[in-house]
């Protein structure tokens, strides 16, 4: 069995927004799927479900993105209505109960980085993509299976940043995993990168549980329950069943893990 960590951020890198609340954390969230239950399950049921809501067709398939489900946009405007917004809520939370994922999410707060590291500051998203990497790697070689690791295209500059970054930490090594066992474990040493209109499952699944799973992390930080809205939901599949957990059972450290 060959598996693959889909990559979807929330927020953005750069430190010099740190101090805005708006952009203040950077999030990484990791979604780890074996390779034929994406082909064999989680591609067809996800087709299934935008086909019959939104009428997406093989030769022009509709590319799943939360935000504009959040807000109805075309082509999601049938969520405007509230009796198919209910249905389509209630089917796509049952989906992703029943899909089989390990999900790992990174965040980090830039203006803590900033006043804890006053002379080493560490790029955002390479301290991010590192601690990611980290355990995935682990959670590879604890079922002793290989995978790869896929995210989202940017374009230009931005994916160059990507793949230089992973790159940087599978020929390199971290301070607490060497390069030869994260070349163990991984396929390849190359982040691959593809953009959305690809309509790749695993980043659409990891699109949709980016951004509950950011929430969850400050809430479970700031010791608070989860939010009472339809990502809170997500939330608690995320804590029920596909967090990375330890031996134990525990998930912070292992499933979530917060910066610095």
């Amino acid at each position: 069995m060959k598996y693959r960590m889909y990559i979807d951020e929330v927020g953005n890198p750069h430190l010099d927004s740190s101090y805005d609340p708006r952009h203040r954390h950077l999030s990484l969230t990791g979604v780890i799927i074996g390779l034929e239950h994406v082909d064999e399950v989680v591609f067809p049921r996800l087709e299934d479900l935008k086909r019959r809501y939104f009428g997406s067709h093989v030769d022009s398939p509709i590319i799943m993105h939360r935000k504009d489900l959040v807000n109805a946009k075309p082509p999601f405007h049938s969520l405007r209505d509230e009796k198919t917004r209910a249905r389509f809520d209630g089917e796509l939370l049952q989906l992703l109960e029943e899909l089989e994922y390990i999900v790992i999410t990174v965040v980090i707060d830039k203006q803590a980085h900033i006043e804890q590291y006053r002379v080493w500051q560490y790029d955002a998203y390479h301290y991010c993509m590192k601690v990611l990497l980290e355990r995935y790697v682990l959670w590879l070689q604890g079922l002793k299976v290989h995978g790869d690791v896929m995210a989202e295209s940017r374009g230009g500059k931005e994916d160059i940043r990507l793949k230089a970054s992973f790159l940087g930490l599978t020929e390199g090594g971290t301070e607490h995993i060497s390069a030869q066992i994260i070349q163990r474990w991984l396929t390849s040493k190359q982040l691959k990168v593809k953009p959305k209109p690809n309509n790749i499952a695993g980043l659409q699944l990891a699109d949709l549980i980016a951004h509950p799973s950011f929430k969850a992390v400050q809430a479970r930080r700031n010791r608070e329950a989860l939010p009472a809205t339809y990502g809170g939901r997500i939330a608690e599949v995320l804590e029920r069943s596909k967090y990375r957990r330890s031996p134990t059972g525990r998930i912070e450290g292992y499933g979530r893990k917060w910066l610095p």
